[in-house]
């Protein structure tokens, strides 16, 4: 008897959607530790709430209303920035905290039909379905094939702008598809961690890869491999201890960051 038929289908739903999504978080996780973007992820995880309202009113797939909203948050935090009227963090708190309550408020005016609000905050993956799982694989697998694709002119222009100009490389809309992917896969996460805890997957497997990676590329696949560990074990403790999904994933995630701080000290 294989493994595979000893795990229930809901759980291998849920481990098919994480393992897909942590693959693609982590290089997208890695271009936002490079260009100090966490609080971006955080900006585009609030405004998916409002994303889940707009899905509510008009009755649309909730995962394309909620990629939609990010990308429009993300376009208009590009324009915003363009302006230079106020610092890039000011303008990410503003965005973030106003999309949050906006989107908690047109939630809670949604009286058709009773929402799990929870569900949305702090992920809900082990209800996800045969025919969701494979949506999320294909997206997450275009996502992954795009970033393999740009990934040099990405990584240029993460690392240095100016000298990504010098080189020719268009900058404004290479930033616009690193924003859109990071919408994407916002959108995708948010079954998986919920709104509260998106930034997390994306940020703490990229920060703890850092420390063991020697190149880019290397952090990018450690980054990779440690959100998919970090998938596992949450996916594992919510079943096997009755666990939130979405925060076990954190947790584990947090643990392989505090494992990988204590090799680092001592190396």
């Amino acid at each position: 008897m294989s493994f595979v038929s000893l795990v229930p289908d809901f759980l291998l739903y849920a481990l098919l959607v994480g393992t897909a999504i942590a693959v693609v978080a982590g290089p997208l996780g890695s271009f936002a530790v490079w260009r100090k973007m966490a609080y971006f992820g955080d900006t585009l995880a609030h405004s998916a709430l409002i994303g889940v309202a707009l899905g509510l009113f008009l009755e649309l797939n909730l995962t394309l209303s909620i990629t939609f909203v990010c990308a429009v948050i993300a376009c208009l935090l590009v324009i915003f920035e363009r302006q230079k009227d106020l610092a890039t963090d000011t303008l990410l708190g503003v965005f973030s905290h106003g999309s949050l309550a906006l989107g908690l408020v047109c939630v809670s005016l949604y009286s058709e039909r009773r929402v799990n609000l929870f569900a949305y905050l702090f992920g809900d993956f082990l209800t996800v379905t045969m025919q969701e799982a494979l949506w999320i694989c294909g997206v997450a697998f275009v996502l992954l094939l795009l970033i393999i694709r740009l990934w040099r002119p990405l990584l240029m222009v993460s690392m240095d702008e100016d000298l990504a100009r010098v080189e020719g490389l268009p900058v404004l809309p290479l930033r616009l598809t690193l924003m859109m992917m990071i919408a994407v896969i916002v959108a995708l996460a948010m079954k998986v961690v919920g709104v509260m805890l998106i930034t997390a997957l994306l940020i703490i497997p990229a920060a703890a890869s850092r420390r063991l990676s020697s190149s880019p590329e290397a952090m990018a696949i450690i980054a990779s491999c440690a959100g998919v560990l970090s998938v596992i074990g949450g996916v594992f403790a919510s079943y096997w201890f009755d666990l939130p999904a979405g925060p076990a994933v954190v947790l584990s995630a947090s643990l392989l960051f505090a494992l990988t701080s204590l090799v680092n000290r001592r190396t």
